[in-house]
């Protein structure tokens, strides 16, 4: 008797539990049991909220195939790749501010160090009418939106700090009238000394100086944004330090947006004791080029995108708001998302990996189904080798475009363009066939003819017909270094360097001959040779574009590293959260997995959510809704689940169990009424409808209509 309880109970048990839990969500409906086991409609009904077993095919998946940590691995190696071009872009100017601010610190310590003592009070020091100039340094900020170099002035600060500098960055916060001088103090002396003081002085700045501080490094403060600072903190601020500035040897450093902008929004008084110097940072297309060329271009990761996302990402970009950070955000959605919903994404990581070898590859993607084969070891080695083909072309095109100031995320959109490309490789068969050669006008003219003529790649190619000897040389000479690892591009391209350095060797020899005759005594022979050699440059360009420039979209296998659901990436930035709201509303059984109500179509069943019962009826009324009319008809839903079905032909296999369930059911009319009132407050909070007003009580209006 007691095993045979101990039985019951442990069966019960967890059936019991599982009621409990469930019972009190109206979300959350228990399906019946069914009559015969056997029966799969009965299988087919029940709700699966139990967490699903592992199979053998999960538990078997080599870890390094999870799609998570590919995108960790993938993005780690895009984000890596954009820090480290901005850096660069900014190389030159964070040296030329630094020698600056050595030059700055050896003109304030010439006049001499004080003692400690003297340092250390409360008054300044006079030594001669100079020794209030306080040396600002100007950087020119050229973004649209200044959180843009919210970065780059960091990556300064950490420059000067490697440096032996001292460097302490404000915001406008800072400076703003509620924290007035106080709050700039603070901020200070919380930087450098790494403690938060309640009385702030800036003698106690130094003697932080004098007693820890290198006497031999200079103090570095960096105003993000000059323009955005209260006009009187920021002038005080500025008077406060020129006094300090022989005690403490500090340098300020301002970003600006326009070279006039001291003048607008400081006094002339205050504008006496700085001594400027300008700089100016990279402009937000040379920072837009460096990141596409690292991020998409360049072989640095695998992950691309598709030519509708391309245009989409460029667009965005520029009517929205126009900052680096929100393309690079949405570059990283494209990105999650593409691991998200692509299963065999995860093979990109090893994409990525510069010295993995065929056979890795194929051991790799061999273990994740079994009809794969050596194939898609194959595919993916064509797949790399002509994405790095491609990347290659467009640089090439972009080198010769700079001379016509052609941006290289309009060069990526038509380069990424399928049809462009299928036009030309269709013909290139029909007409004249496979071949790589640079001699051919007709190939040129072939290939240029599908092109857009106010494009970025015939403004590329037209370009080069024009340009002069030195350019000329200097672009061939951009080639080479970009097509070392392809031989058969980097040998046509140094065939035609000899020419160009004996073009320039007659023409410097003709000008030493005869200088005053310079224009007149160059043949018509040597003009049309010059001539000839812009024919072949932009004739090899052209013939690049017409043999190695494939698109990502036309080679196979392109879905494991090419994103192309732009609208997916679109309602990700944009968003449409009322439409998303109803979408959930009338589709939450894919959500519930509930197949049930799932064959319902649209009618409403009593084990169906309050929320989306109310909204289900709510379709079939205009701009107002009578409260007492979809009371009762929600009442007649929850009340008679099974009438509305046997009008419509959707009997339900299992009254019985319905029956049982409905009888554990609180039916008062206020347990309605308060179920009815939660449903209409929710619609109310996701700003489906409007609540009652004075005018008419009993009528709420229906904001959305439609999906």
């Amino acid at each position: 008797m007691t095993a045979t309880k101990a039985c019951d109970s442990a069966s019960t048990a967890p059936e019991s539990s599982a009621n409990d839990n469930i019972q009190p969500f109206y979300l959350l409906h228990k399906a019946s049991t069914p009559r015969n086991s056997g029966r799969k409609s009965a299988a087919a009904r029940t709700i699966d909220l139990s967490p699903s077993k592992p199979s053998s095919s999960t538990t078997t998946t080599n870890p390094q195939f999870d799609p998570h940590k590919a995108f960790q691995s993938v993005w780690s190696r895009i984000d890596s790749a954009i820090k480290d071009v901005l850096r660069d872009v900014n190389t030159n100017v964070f040296n030329e501010i630094h020698s600056w601010v050595r030059q700055s610190f050896l003109a304030v310590t010439s006049s001499g160090v004080p003692t400690f003592a003297e340092a250390t009070k409360s008054f300044p020091i006079l030594n001669h009418a100079t020794s209030k100039q306080l040396f600002t340094g100007l950087v020119l900020i050229k973004n649209m939106e200044f959180v843009d170099d919210l970065l780059t002035f960091e990556e300064l600060g950490l420059f000067l700090k490697s440096h032996a500098c001292h460097v302490a960055n404000l915001s406008s916060l800072d400076l703003s009238t509620k924290n007035g001088v106080g709050g700039c103090l603070r901020s200070l002396l919380r930087q450098f000394l790494t403690v938060t003081l309640d009385a702030v002085d800036i003698s106690i700045l130094a003697s932080w100086y004098r007693e820890y501080g290198n006497p031999n490094s200079p103090v570095i403060i960096i105003v993000e944004d000059m323009e955005r600072c209260s006009r009187s903190v920021l002038s005080d601020f500025i008077l406060m330090l020129s006094e300090w500035v022989v005690k403490i040897p500090m340098i300020l450093i301002m970003g600006v947006t326009t070279l006039d902008a001291p003048k607008t929004v400081l006094p002339s008084h205050v504008l006496q004791q700085l001594c400027p110097s300008k700089f100016t940072l990279g402009s937000p297309a040379e920072r837009m080029d460096a990141v596409v060329e690292a991020a998409l271009v360049r072989w640095c990761s695998g992950f691309s995108i598709g030519h509708k996302v391309a245009v989409f990402l460029r667009n965005y970009f520029l009517n929205h708001d126009g900052t680096l950070a929100s393309f690079i955000r949405a570059l990283k959605i494209a990105c999650a998302q593409h691991f998200s919903i692509e299963p065999l994404s995860s093979v990109l990581g090893l994409l990525a990996e510069e010295d993995s070898e065929d056979e890795r590859v194929l051991a790799l993607s061999s273990g994740m189904a079994a009809q794969i084969d050596s194939n898609l070891a194959s595919c993916l080695t064509e797949l790399k080798r002509s994405q790095k083909c491609w990347g290659i072309v467009v640089m090439c095109l972009y080198k010769a475009g700079k001379y016509s100031k052609v941006q290289l995320l309009d060069l990526l959109c038509e380069a990424l363009d399928p049809d462009i490309y299928k036009s030309i490789a269709s013909d290139t068969r029909t007409r004249s066939g496979k071949g790589f050669e640079i001699s051919s006008s007709s190939n040129h003219s072939m290939a240029q003819q599908y092109l857009r003529k106010d494009g970025p790649i015939s403004q590329a190619i037209e370009k080069v017909r024009d340009l002069p000897a030195s350019p000329l040389s200097q672009l061939l000479k951009s080639w080479e270094n970009l097509t070392v690892d392809i031989l058969e591009i980097n040998v046509k391209v140094k065939e035609l360097q000899p020419m160009i350095k004996l073009e320039e060797g007659k023409s410097l020899k003709q000008d030493f001959t005869d200088l005053a005759k310079r224009h007149t005594s160059r043949t018509a022979a040597n003009i049309k040779e010059s001539k000839t050699i812009n024919e072949k440059a932009a004739t090899l360009l052209a013939n690049l574009v017409r043999d190695f420039m494939r698109p990502i979209e036309c080679i196979p296998f392109h879905e494991i590293a090419c994103f192309k659901d732009v609208e997916k990436l679109q309602s990700a930035l944009t968003g449409d959260p009322r439409r998303r709201i109803q979408v959930d509303l009338l589709e939450f059984h894919e959500f519930l997995r509930c197949k049930c109500c799932s064959r319902s179509c649209n009618i409403p069943l009593q084990s169906m959510p309050d929320t989306s019962i109310m909204y289900t009826l709510a379709q079939e009324h205009g701009d107002l809704i009578n409260l007492h009319d979809w009371f009762q008809s929600f009442k007649t839903i929850v009340m008679n689940p099974s009438s509305k079905c046997r009008r419509k032909g959707k009997q339900s296999s299992f009254p019985k169990k319905r029956k049982e369930t409905n009888e554990h059911e609180n039916k008062s009319e206020s347990s309605l009424q308060a179920r009815l009132c939660r449903a209409v407050t929710e619609l109310q909070i996701t700003g489906l409808i409007r609540m009652p007003s004075k005018r008419r009580p009993d009528f709420v209006q229906r904001v959305a209509f439609g999906l």
